[in-house]
Order: structure tokens, then sequence, then C-alpha cells
């Protein structure tokens, strides 16, 4: 577990991440990090897009409807 304290910056809080978290994240510096609601009532922080991993399943559920008319175009 990593505390992190709040600090104000501008108008604005924020929290600094230690560079091993960005490192275990992947992440790095202007990378998109998402702050998703956990079913727990908690938080998760996450270099990954829940919205675009659920536009990938949609379109991996049509390319897989339409697999023979997509293999048809690819001639």
């Amino acid at each position: 577990m990593i505390e992190l304290k709040v600090r104000k910056f501008g108008n604005s809080l924020g929290v600094i991440l230690p560079r091993e978290a960005i490192e275990r994240m992947r992440s790095a510096d202007g990378a998109a990090l998402f702050l998703i609601e956990a079913p727990d009532g908690g938080y998760l922080l996450s270099p990954y897009d829940p919205a675009f991993a659920d536009k990938m399943r949609k379109a991996d559920d049509i390319a897989g409807r339409y697999r023979n008319a997509l293999r048809g175009l690819d001639k």
C-alpha cells in the first residue's frame, strides 16, 4: 500500500504519484488515468479506459457475427 497526500495545486487539489506506481501502471507524463468507482464503494486508479474496453467487446461481437462478410471484403 502506498499512502498519498492531497495537496493544493492552484485552485485544485491533487496527489503526486510515486515513480514506482507510474512504472507499474505503465503510464507516463501527460497520459490519461481513469478513476473508476468500484462495487464496494471505493475507487480504482487505472490507465485502462473501461468505456474503450466495452467498445472493443462490441466490435469483437460484430466481427464474429459478420466473419464471412468481412473475409469477402478482404479479397
